[in-house]
């Protein structure tokens, strides 16, 4: 059983930063993160995922130059790293676990109870 637990959420003013932090418990460390985002009245979305080893990432379009997907498996921790936060990034942000064909598709085999990213104009 792997338990996800995210942190680091917030309210920011546009332009800002955020970190997001997902701990894991549980042997997580072979599996592909994602974080996912849901707004208001909006599907939930992938928006950026890291393999195990970190040599391959994938971020949505709407997040690509200005979010950054790390993670630190001694630690058991992914992070988010959002810099030049839009209103629009207003949303639910949730950590998961799958492998990376999965993720893409919205799928996970455990996911996190999210944090609240509120961004303001």
């Amino acid at each position: 059983q792997v338990q996800l637990v995210e942190s680091g959420g917030g309210l920011v003013q546009a332009g800002g930063s955020l970190r997001l932090s997902c701990a894991a418990s549980g042997r997580f460390s072979t599996h592909t993160m994602g974080w996912f985002r849901q707004a208001p009245g909006k599907e939930r979305e992938l928006i950026a995922a890291i393999t195990w080893s970190g040599g391959t990432t994938y971020y949505a379009d709407s997040v690509k130059g200005r979010f950054t997907i790390s993670r630190e498996n001694a630690k058991d921790t992914v992070y988010l790293q959002m810099n030049s936060l839009k209103p629009q990034d207003t949303a639910v942000y949730y950590c998961a676990t799958a492998r990376m064909p999965q993720l893409r598709i919205g799928v996970a085999d455990y996911w996190g109870q999210g944090t609240q990213v509120t961004v303001s104009s």
